[in-house]
């Protein structure tokens, strides 16, 4: 303790104790008798040892009075009671110029509460459990109630309790208002008595007119525009808000004695429940995405169980009985200690069960840390009462999977049923989503986001499925999702990623390869053993090509001629189910080989080759710019070409739809620059010459002559 200046007073020495409570028995200060030497004799003193305590005394000197509680004040004395709050007892009011305010903490001179009636703060004392919950009121406001230690306040929480404690104030008049009620004016109701009264004077009549009509709007809005504002709090801040807003709503009644339909906002017992599902909702979140410390974490916890909510308000009990992170059943289900997300506990068998909001709220932040093994794991184990959500959810394993890197699970668990859950996730999956996975298990790349739908940048994680693995599982996908089996893009799709390379572009487009025609022994070598290997693909859980099925120097050729046969199989027997076919068509790319393999096949069947030929041609009536823009994107040699391969079918229809090619781009003739290089690619093909059949030959010929002349 540093020396104090003499004030002339009686000599003596404070000693200011950091335990109130235990080592100074209730005083904060402790007396040193005065000494009798003079001032000379003092500052020459010896030195004093007292061998039994140690102590060693070098100085002493006299010491003004520090600040001080005032029951704790040298000069006045104090009287104690428990909580007496009307006047001053005795001389407690007497202060001398160090006292503080037990309450205020401040000068007790400056307490404007210190003789006032009701409010007499003089006869505040710390062994009182009432002034001591008053003073905790003064220096916490408002967070009293959620039970916080001194410690644990910081300045977002403070600023939560201003907010809240303004909402209060708000609230209660609002809420004062809609008790009040609003009386039905008597010219509301038609009067449907079968009396000989007037109207408006039965007894029906006259009980509504007096009637009182309480309207939950204006608290309602209130409330709402509260909890819109601490969305954009902090989230101690927000906490606080949002916890301190249920207390107040949960407390509110509702005086009309019959059910009226005030609709969603008028009434309060379907109103408060509404808020209340924002609430505890937005509380879940902020207690899994959120580090509060753990004794808040609990306290927030604590403070919702202790509301009594009323019986409209039943189902939110339990709803804020969110596990920390550190919890031991999820801590043993995210290590892969626990794979069925259950343990025994005290004999009782425990599972992990938790709301929907609190396992979007784990999933989002396991996904912003990357961490796809613990999300696997926990969606495995977990188990919720929104069925459908926790499906949604589930659906996603196999995208996480191939965002390990690990592909091979991830085709497989396509189509493992899970716990409780009707069927697999292949019968649910959009088109969209089956492109991603096929380019995904085609180059062992993933998107860099972590939603199937994300456009930006993908990067390599791991080995890309082998070919055979690729097409059984893609068919196995069409064939147990009608959706997909029917949908022109998924079949264009599949065909685009079997006749593509294993290097995927950074922005998700793949390249294209040109696949050498294989003998024609070799096709049909293939072609007979498709059938079986498709009604197989159809009928069985797991099949597998035979080995001898892929030759090393045509894997992907025998590949794509398997898949123009599955192609060939959906077309007859879904046809009338088809919207379009050129995507089909196109998507074959350089490969005309293998398309010319599927046209060929619709030669022999004549209602099928009538309806696809009547498809494609409607295809080509509405989507002309598609054909005009290929000359620019793919280049006039791949029109050329393709225009070739309809013009020199065997099959009269299917010449007419090349026929229809050409009428289109000579009747746009000025939006196709590149046109004239197709009279090159006309000779070269030898199409001339060739005997194309009499309407044929004429257009070929004219088409041909109005390319020369440009």
């Amino acid at each position: 303790m540093e020396p104090l200046p003499e004030d002339g007073g009686e000599e003596s020495v404070i000693l200011i104790s950091d335990d109130e409570a235990e080592s100074t028995q209730g005083t904060s200060v402790i007396f040193v008798e005065p000494s009798e030497k003079s001032s000379l004799e003092e500052k020459k003193c010896e030195e004093v040892v007292d061998a039994e305590c140690e102590l060693l005394v070098t100085f002493c000197k006299q010491g003004d009075v520090m600040p001080h509680a005032r029951y704790d004040c040298p000069e006045h004395p104090f009287e104690r009671a428990e909580c007496d709050t009307s006047l001053p007892l005795k001389r407690n009011a007497d202060i001398c110029s160090q006292c503080y305010c037990y309450i205020c903490d401040k000068l007790a001179s400056e307490c404007q509460n210190w003789t006032a009636p009701s409010f007499c703060h003089s006869n505040a004392h710390n062994k009182s459990k009432f002034w001591k919950e008053q003073r905790d009121f003064a220096l916490v406001g408002v967070l009293v109630m959620f039970n916080l230690d001194l410690t644990d306040i910081d300045a977002d929480l403070r600023r939560g309790g201003s907010l809240l404690i303004k909402f209060i104030h708000k609230l209660s008049a609002e809420y004062n208002k809609y008790l009040l009620g609003e009386r039905m004016l008597p010219n509301r109701h038609e009067c449907f008595c079968y009396t000989k009264l007037a109207p408006g004077q039965c007894n029906i009549c006259l009980q509504r007119q007096t009637e009182v009509i309480y309207r939950y709007s204006a608290v309602f809005t209130l409330v709402m525009n509260f909890l819109n504002e601490a969305d954009q709090e902090n989230p101690k801040t927000a906490a606080v808000m949002l916890l301190g807003a249920a207390k107040e709503i949960a407390l509110h009644k509702d005086p009309s004695l019959s059910w009226r339909n005030l609709g969603q906002n008028g009434s309060l017992k379907v109103a408060v429940p509404c808020l209340m599902e924002r609430i505890t909702t937005r509380l879940q979140r902020m207690l899994v995405l959120c580090d509060f410390p753990n004794t808040l974490h609990h306290k927030f916890i604590h403070f919702f169980q202790r509301i009594s909510l009323p019986c409209h308000c039943y189902t939110f009990s339990n709803c804020l009985n969110v596990m920390p992170w550190d919890h031991g059943l999820l801590t043993t289900v995210l290590k892969g200690q626990n794979i069925t997300g259950q343990r025994t506990h005290k004999g009782r068998k425990v599972s992990l069960w938790e709301a929907f909001p609190v396992i979007r709220a784990r999933v989002e932040r396991l996904e912003n840390q990357q961490h796809y093994k613990e999300i696997v794991r926990y969606l495995k184990a977990v188990k919720c009462n929104d069925t459908q959500g926790l499906k949604i959810y589930k659906d996603r394993i196999p995208f996480y999977l191939c965002k390990m890197g690990d592909f091979v699970d991830a085709a497989r668990s396509l189509f493992l049923p899970y716990s409780n859950l009707a069927c697999c996730t292949a019968c649910r999956i959009t088109s969209t989503q089956f492109e991603v996975y096929m380019k995904m298990f085609k180059t062992g790349s993933v998107p860099s986001g972590n939603d199937l739908r994300d456009s930006g940048q993908w990067t390599a994680v791991g080995s890309p499925l082998r070919n055979s693995v690729l097409i059984t599982r893609g068919l196995k996908l069409l064939y147990s999702n009608t959706l997909l089996y029917r949908n022109p893009k998924c079949w264009s799709t599949f065909i685009m990623v079997l006749g593509s390379g294993t290097t995927l572009e950074k922005s998700g487009h793949l390249i294209p390869l040109s696949l050498k025609e294989p003998p024609l022994d070799f096709q049909e070598k293939v072609v007979s053993v498709c059938y079986g290997l498709l009604n197989e693909l159809k009928t069985k859980v797991n099949v597998s090509l035979p080995c001898n099925f892929f030759s090393n120097s045509f894997c992907l050729e025998a590949g794509l001629i398997l898949l123009v046969q599955a192609v060939k199989q959906m077309i007859l027997s879904d046809l009338p189910y088809l919207n379009s076919i050129l995507e089909i068509i196109l998507a074959f790319g350089n490969n005309f080989w293998a398309l010319r393999l599927l046209l060929d096949g619709f030669s022999y069947e004549e209602s099928i080759l009538h309806g696809t030929v009547n498809l494609f041609v409607r295809d080509l009536n509405c989507r002309k710019d598609t054909i005009l823009t290929l000359g620019q994107t793919v280049g006039p040699q791949y029109v050329g070409a393709l225009l070739c391969e309809f013009l020199t079918c065997t099959n009269v229809k299917m010449q007419s739809i090349g026929v229809f090619i050409i009428q289109i781009i000579t009747e746009k003739l000025h939006m196709c620059p590149w046109a004239k290089q197709l009279f090159n690619v006309f000779v070269n093909k030898g199409l001339r010459t060739l005997p194309l059949g009499p309407p044929v030959d004429g257009e070929v010929a004219k088409f041909m002559a109005v390319l020369e002349s440009l």
